[in-house]
């Protein structure tokens, strides 16, 4: 399990979250949702160890994250950010292979081609291969991307351990067929036995594929639970200040939110 317990966060003299708990369980998808400046990503920071909350902790397996070898850390969970920026001239594939740094000496250069290329297999960016990464567009960059951080927490017959996979914003710079692409493949990986966790700002794709979700605003924990107990008209109003009307959606047993 990866958690945040009763976390509180201050920067620059303001508070960004307050007494936020949160845990994300191997085998299940979860989405957090809230307006713009809610403490979305700040949280993302706290669970993925990059940000020190001052009040609370974050931890792995019940032990805290700043306790963890770094190494080790990475080979258990991995982190997708909003943007990724590299100022070298490598191939996407050479991008990809990144991710496999934290198995130096764990598994062989064989090993690491396999699965770097199977990461790319499922973020369908395989025909990028060799495509210098500057030239690529925003989507293809972040699908790269996706593929890297994937191949960072990949499965291994020596190491049975739970993974996590953190997203912030992953459907963010994506085309619609690939954003539902990427966010079957979360839940796929989910269904694998991983944890994940994607910050999104879709309602309807959140409800689609999350197992769970968790509404933040103005930094405290709002809401939490299956989508047809969290996507309220009343608590879509509290939440984001918007009249909204809730239905089903069509072909999946889910709610499908409508701008009243």
């Amino acid at each position: 399990m990866l958690q945040a317990l009763d976390v509180g966060v201050r920067l620059g003299g303001k508070g960004i979250l307050q007494a936020v708990s949160l845990s994300l369980q191997a085998g299940e998808f979860v989405a957090v949702l809230g307006p713009n400046g809610a403490g979305k990503s700040t949280l993302l920071r706290v669970l993925t160890g990059a940000l020190a909350p001052q009040v609370g902790k974050a931890a792995l397996d019940e032990r805290p994250l700043a306790a963890w070898n770094s190494r080790e850390l990475a080979r258990r969970r991995a982190v997708l950010p909003q943007s990724s920026p590299l100022a070298f001239g490598f191939r996407a594939f050479e991008v990809v292979l990144l991710g496999r740094e934290p198995h130096s000496g764990l598994s062989s250069r064989d090993e690491d081609l396999e699965v770097a290329d199977a990461a790319m297999q499922e973020t369908d960016v395989v025909h990028l291969a060799e495509r210098s990464y500057a030239t690529l567009s925003g989507g293809e960059q972040q699908r790269v991307h996706l593929a890297r951080v994937m191949s960072q927490v990949w499965p291994g017959e020596r190491d049975s351990s739970s993974r996590f996979l953190l997203l912030d914003e992953p459907t963010s710079s994506l085309d619609l067929a690939h954003q539902h692409a990427i966010l079957r493949l979360a839940r796929g990986w989910s269904r694998a036995g991983a944890g994940v966790l994607a910050v999104l700002h879709d309602l309807n794709l959140a409800a689609m594929y999350a197992d769970r979700l968790c509404i933040l605003k103005a930094g405290r924990l709002e809401a939490e639970g299956e989508p047809d107990a969290v996507l309220t008209a009343d608590t879509i109003r509290r939440c984001f200040d918007l009249e909204v009307v809730v239905s089903r959606h069509p072909l999946r047993d889910c709610p499908y939110v409508l701008p009243s």
